[in-house]
C-alpha cells in the first residue's frame, strides 16, 4: 500500500478519511479472486468476530467456522461453559447446520421462543426416537393460538434429503418443491442436520475453518493475569488459537504471559496479543513471541475510552503503522474495531491487516448470544454491551467483595447497554459476510489484484474531504 501523496504518511487517518484508486485488472471473474488471509491460521476468509459477551457464543462460533470465518469466545466465560461450547463445536458437522427441534407436546409459544436462535428460521418436529415429522416456519404459526400443541397441527408430508445428497441436488429439490430449508436425515429417517437453499450456494463459495483434527475451529480469549491453568485446560479440549486480551496490551504482564505460554507450548499454538496502536508496542509483543497483534484502542461502537482517557489513534493509521512493523518480523496484525460497513473492512485489509475483527454488527444477528427482543413497533433487536462497561465489569467481579466491586466500577469505559436492531435481509451473519465478501472480491478486481497480498501491495490510498465521503454514500431521497 502507498499514499498518492507521501506527505499523508505522517497524517493520522480514520477509515472515513481515505479511499482506494482503481487499477487495471487482467482477470475474467470476481470469483477468481483468492480471499484467503495473508496469514490464514486455518481460516479461509479474513473475518473474525470479537470476543464480546453479547456476540460470540456457541451458535456464532459454529456458523462462522462452517463458512471459513472464525469466532473468539470471550475471556469471561467459565470453564464449564467453554467446555460445553467447544465440545458442541468440535462435534458439529462441517457441512450442514444444526437444526432446532421440538416435540409433539411443545406449544406454538415454545416454538416461537426458540425459532430465531438460528438463521434457518424454522423448527423441526421430531418423535421420541428423533425421526423428523414436520417443519414449521414463523408464518405457519402466526395465526394460531399460542398454546396449540405442535403435534396437533396437520401438515403436508415432510420433504427431506439424505446425508449424502449433493448441494446441487439439494438446491434443485428445494427449488422444485418451493421450500427454503431441507431437513437432512439418515436411512432410518432420524433427523441429523438441516440445509438451506442459500447455503447450498455458500458451500460452493466458502470452505470451512478446520483445526488440526479436521473439526470446526474456534479461538478463545484469555486475560493476562493467572491464565496459564485456563490455557492448559483449553489446550486439552483441542484449542490451539488463543487471544491474550486486555485493553492496554503494551504492559509487562502481557509480555511475561506471552513468554510463559510460548515456553510451555512452543509452536503448537497460535497467540494473538493486544490491544496496541503503536509500532513499538507491536514490535515488543512480537519479539516476546506473539504470532500476531490485535490493533485498536477506542474505535469500537460501544467504547468511551477516547472520550474518558483521550488515549487512542485513528484506526486506519493505527492498523497501517502496526502492520508495517509486523511485516518486518514476518508476522501479522488483526484490525480490531471501527468497522461500520464493508468499505472499512476492505480498507483495513488494504492497510495490510491479515484479519479484521468486528463486534457490534454481529450482535444484531440471530446467531449472537442474546435473545431476540421487540420494541414498541415490534421491530426485532438484541442488546449489546462493551467489555469494560458497568454490566461486564459487574459480571466479571461478582465474586469480589462489595468494596472491591465498587473499586472496579470506577474504571469502566464502555456503554453498558445498546439496542442493536436486526435488519430485514441481514438477520444472519451469513448475509453480512456475503455482503462483505462480494464487496471485497469486487474491490480486488478494481485494484487488479488476484489475492489479498497483491491487493495490499497494489492499493493506492487517497485522502478525501468529509464531503467526498458523503458523496460516496447512498444519498438519494425516496418519497414514501
Amino acid at each position: 500500500m502507498k499514499f498518492n501523496n507521501p506527505r499523508y504518511e505522517t497524517e493520522e487517518l480514520a477509515y472515513e478519511d481515505v479511499f482506494l484508486f482503481q487499477n487495471y485488472f487482467d482477470g475474467k471473474s470476481r470469483l477468481d479472486a483468492d480471499v484467503s488471509p495473508i496469514k490464514n491460521l486455518g481460516i479461509t476468509i479474513p473475518i473474525v468476530t470479537s470476543n464480546m459477551n453479547a456476540v460470540s457464543g456457541k451458535r456464532m462460533a459454529e456458523t462462522m467456522a462452517r463458512y471459513g470465518w472464525l469466532s473468539v469466545l470471550p475471556q469471561d466465560m467459565d470453564i464449564e461453559t467453554l467446555t460445553s461450547i467447544i465440545t458442541h463445536i468440535k462435534n458439529a458437522d462441517i457441512h450442514y447446520d444444526t437444526p432446532i427441534t421440538v416435540k409433539a407436546h411443545n406449544t406454538i409459544r415454545d416454538a416461537l421462543w426458540i425459532i430465531h436462535k438460528r438463521a434457518h428460521n424454522c423448527v423441526i418436529l421430531v418423535d421420541d426416537y428423533g425421526k423428523a415429522i414436520s417443519i414449521f416456519k414463523p408464518q405457519d404459526l402466526e395465526n394460531l393460538d399460542q398454546f396449540t400443541l405442535l403435534g396437533n397441527i396437520s401438515r403436508s408430508a415432510l420433504i427431506t434429503g439424505k446425508i449424502w445428497i449433493s448441494d446441487e441436488d439439494a438446491f434443485n429439490l428445494m427449488d422444485e418443491k418451493g421450500i427454503s430449508s431441507l431437513p437432512i436425515v439418515d436411512d432410518q429417517w432420524i433427523l441429523k442436520w438441516i440445509l438451506t437453499k442459500k447455503n447450498t450456494i455458500r458451500n460452493s463459495l466458502y470452505k470451512p475453518s478446520l483445526d488440526y483434527q479436521g473439526k470446526l475451529d474456534v479461538a478463545v480469549a484469555v486475560g493476562v493475569n493467572g491464565c496459564e491453568e485456563k490455557v492448559k485446560i483449553l489446550y486439552g479440549l483441542g484449542i490451539r488459537l488463543f487471544v491474550l486480551d486486555t485493553a492496554h496490551g503494551y504492559q509487562q504482564s502481557m509480555i511475561e504471559n506471552i513468554k510463559n505460554i510460548r515456553l510451555l507450548y512452543k509452536d503448537t499454538i497460535t497467540l494473538v496479543a493486544g490491544n496496541v496502536i503503536t509500532e513499538d508496542a507491536t514490535r515488543d509483543l512480537i519479539l516476546a513471541w506473539a504470532d500476531g497483534v490485535k490493533v485498536g484502542i477506542g474505535p469500537w461502537a460501544m467504547c468511551t475510552t477516547r472520550m474518558k482517557t483521550w488515549v487512542g489513534r485513528p484506526q486506519f493509521t493505527a492498523v497501517y503503522k502496526c502492520a508495517q512493523e509486523a511485516k518486518k518480523h514476518g508476522w501479522f496484525v488483526r484490525a480490531d474495531g471501527g468497522i461500520k460497513a464493508p468499505r472499512d473492512f476492505i480498507l483495513a485489509l488494504a492497510a495490510w491487516a491479515s484479519h479484521v475483527m468486528w463486534g457490534t454488527r454481529w450482535a444484531g444477528t440471530f446467531e449472537s448470544v442474546g435473545d431476540v427482543k421487540y420494541d414498541e413497533q415490534w421491530d426485532m433487536y438484541k442488546e449489546n454491551y462493551g467489555m469494560a462497561s458497568k454490566k461486564a465489569v459487574g459480571n466479571r467481579s461478582q465474586n469480589l467483595s462489595k468494596f472491591q466491586q465498587a473499586q472496579k466500577q470506577m474504571f469502566r469505559e464502555w456503554i453498558s447497554t445498546s439496542k442493536i436492531y436486526i435488519k430485514p435481509g441481514m438477520e444472519s451473519v451469513w448475509d453480512i459476510v456475503d455482503e462483505c465478501m462480494t464487496g471485497l472480491r469486487s474491490s480486488m478486481t478494481y485494484l487488479g489484484a488476484k489475492n489479498l497480498e497483491e491487493f495490499s501491495e497494489k492499493a493506492i490510498v487517497w485522502v478525501q474531504t468529509s464531503a467526498g465521503f458523503i458523496e460516496g454514500t447512498p444519498h438519494g431521497k425516496i418519497r414514501k
